[in-house]
């Protein structure tokens, strides 16, 4: 049994510190690694047993990087956390598994779906899942919502209200997209974590309802077994490519209860901790399925209602040197 490797770990202390947890309860000596461009200014790198120091994820040789590091430390896992990474690890997922390294990670043709807005609402709608109405630039209602057609964490969007707030630089963008605004007064907006086995077949759905957010990351959710759980249920029992941790944003209508997805990121998201601590185990899943080649059953039994409050911590590091 080898040990595991989380890149991009930046501030995900709570992932990594599961991780930990869950590899020790079934093996004593194995390690969690993290890799990060920025070890000494991440506060997941303080908390796992080693961190390296890698290339920023668009320069040519951060998948040599990765390999290198998997040779050298007996790395048998590798769990990705930014959308960024996804598409060129799955490129070279041959790579990896021609040294005996498991990517926990969707399939390529997925993420590209995933990573694209319009590809995105098109699985939706193949999932006979309502999507908000896509518009036109010449022909719109407001208020409208605009956002790139390839990004995540709210990077470049914006909440028009007048015409008069739409610029030649948003009219001229062919990167840029405008969507229906769904209002917070009358949607609810909710991030589910999916657990997908190595078959595509969800295995858990622990939808969480943002109360709030910052920096595009949920502060406070809450755990809720309600209409978005069925919908789920129904709709994305299987999902082609689909593995591992999967998010899934709905938004619910507060009082007509209709549903409309949003995106899906092919990976942790920020706000898992919640999901963990409700009885998620997907860490510990994970490492059955893909280091003791388990089978994963169907898990239902999590807590529901279970609210969140998150905090800014402090990580104190002696004598340091920049």
């Amino acid at each position: 049994m080898g040990n595991i490797l989380i890149t991009s770990a930046g501030r995900r202390v709570s992932l990594v510190k599961a991780f930990i947890k869950e590899l020790k309860a079934i093996n004593s000596e194995g390690k969690v690694y993290v890799a990060d461009a920025f070890p000494k200014l991440s506060p997941a790198a303080q908390v796992a047993h080693k961190a390296f120091e890698v290339y920023k994820i668009n320069n040519s040789g951060y998948i040599d990087a990765l390999l290198e590091i998997c040779k050298q430390n007996k790395i048998s896992l590798i769990i990705p956390t930014l959308d960024t990474e996804l598409l060129g690890l799955s490129e070279n997922r041959k790579k990896f598994s021609d040294i005996n390294v498991q990517l926990v990670l969707s399939s390529e043709n997925f993420i590209k779906t995933c990573n694209n807005k319009l590809s995105t609402h098109k699985l939706f709608n193949k999932l006979n899942v309502s999507v908000p109405e896509i518009y036109s630039k010449q022909n719109y209602k407001l208020p409208l919502f605009i956002k790139p057609l390839v990004g995540s964490n709210s990077v470049s969007t914006h909440i028009i209200t007048d015409k008069h707030q739409i610029s030649d630089y948003l009219l001229q963008n062919e990167k840029l997209q405008f969507f229906e605004y769904l209002n917070h007064d009358l949607y609810d907006e909710y991030t589910c974590d999916l657990y997908y086995n190595k078959s595509n077949e969800l295995k858990c759905a622990i939808p969480r309802k943002r109360i709030e957010v910052r920096g595009g990351e949920v502060s406070k959710g809450l755990t809720k077994n309600n209409e978005v759980k069925t919908l789920i249920d129904e709709k994305f029992a299987y999902l082609d490519g689909a593995r591992g941790c999967v998010t899934l944003q709905l938004f619910m209508h507060k009082e007509t209860k209709a549903i409309k997805g949003i995106e899906i990121n092919p990976r942790f998201g920020g706000g898992f901790p919640l999901s963990y601590l409700a009885g998620g185990n997907y860490p510990k899943w994970i490492i059955q399925e893909y280091i003791l080649g388990q089978s994963i059953v169907y898990f239902d039994d999590w807590e529901n209602n279970l609210l969140m409050l998150r905090y800014d911590d402090e990580i104190l590091i002696r004598d340091f040197e920049d």
